[in-house]
């Protein structure tokens, strides 16, 4: 049976940086819909100690959830070496689509086609899907990804993770200020090499209470438009859930594996939100019995790249593969752990070995 191997990848961080004095200006709104009296610069660096996000990038006005994939999907096509001709499939990671300024959501025709025709291929056998899973999009694309491979479906595939958040947030929303944008991309490929590429994977989906965590809602700003839908958290909420859940998953993804947190050389952690990631690692340790470790095993981009959602697992692999993560680098023959969380509430884990 075949290996599902990595063989290119891509990335692509947005023109806008956007710090602290953005928000200096917003209304920000609780829960309840009451105006916050508090000044900005309190309510901002209350955010600020928690999520640790001091930057983010969005898009500018030109610039659609296509373009970016593009972007990026064209740095790991040319990085696999490959005719996009060739590519098999193509899968999409994300959640709101191609998104305007009117925040509403267009998903026809599907990213994965407009993406197909943005790259040229022409090849009608080149398939193309999107995946609408959360956060977690772009792992559980991975996970299609090695299904189709094992199954024989297909030898290469373009699997991409993008997104405009900046564009679905409530502008007096306290979380707004996680949101980022962002693309990334790899290119995965068959192998008949034994013991490389995805060596194991987990996917769990708690979506009985746990459905409104994370969903779309109108202004907390009752006197504003209310027909705009917006992202809206429970944030307390996801905190719990993904403290108590991640970790077991993460440690059932390695045990299936048969390997031990001793054998893995990086964890690419979904970057929701600082305090949370932290505390994942933390808990994942401790189901080891470890108190002290590294915290170079769990790279953080979250401070200066905010939630990208589906692209941030991407970004990061990329970003840490092409030297440009100080401090950071994976090994030949190394074990890493990619893992994510989101709307749903899903999860999922894969455990990756390089050739």
């Amino acid at each position: 049976m075949p290996s599902t191997i990595i063989i290119g990848s891509g990335s692509y961080l947005p023109p806008v940086v956007v710090g602290r004095d953005h928000f200096l200006d917003t209304e920000f709104y609780t829960d309840e819909g009451q105006r916050i009296n508090k000044p900005n610069p309190e309510v901002i660096d209350k955010f600020v100690e928690i999520t640790e996000i001091e930057t983010r990038r969005y898009v500018d006005d030109t610039q659609m959830n296509s373009d970016i994939g593009l972007a990026a999907a064209q740095e790991a096509i040319q990085d696999a070496g490959i005719n996009p001709e060739e590519l098999d499939y193509i899968i999409y990671a994300s959640n709101f689509g191609e998104v305007s300024e009117s925040t509403r959501s267009n998903f026809m025709p599907n990213m994965a086609a407009r993406l197909k025709n943005k790259l040229g291929i022409k090849n009608r056998k080149c398939i193309t899907y999107d995946m609408i899973f959360g956060c977690p999009g772009w792992v559980e694309s991975m996970i299609m990804a090695n299904h189709l491979i094992k199954a024989g479906a297909a030898k290469m595939i373009l699997v991409v993770g993008a997104e405009t958040l900046s564009r679905v947030t409530d502008p007096y929303d306290r979380n707004k200020m996680i949101f980022a944008d962002g693309a990334g991309a790899v290119v995965v490929k068959a192998t008949e090499e034994e013991n490389v590429g995805i060596l194991e994977y987990n996917t769990i989906c708690d979506n009985d209470a746990e459905l409104t965590y994370l969903e779309n809602a109108p202004s907390l700003n009752k006197e504003a438009n209310q027909l705009p839908l917006y992202v809206r958290m429970q944030g307390r909420k996801i905190y719990e859930y993904a403290l108590k859940n991640v970790p077991v998953a993460m440690k059932a993804t390695l045990d299936n594996a048969g390997l031990h947190i001793d054998d893995i050389n990086k964890i690419l952690l979904h970057q929701a939100n600082a305090k949370m990631d932290h505390a994942i690692i933390d808990r994942l340790m401790k189901l080891y019995d470890r108190t002290d470790y590294d915290q170079i095993i769990a790279p953080m981009t979250i401070q200066y790249l905010g939630n990208s959602s589906v692209a941030t697992v991407p970004t990061m692999f990329n970003l840490i593969i092409k030297g440009q993560m100080e401090g950071h680098s994976f090994r030949e023959k190394g074990n890493i752990l990619l893992a994510s969380v989101g709307a749903g509430m899903n999860i999922n884990c894969i455990v990756y070995r390089f050739p």
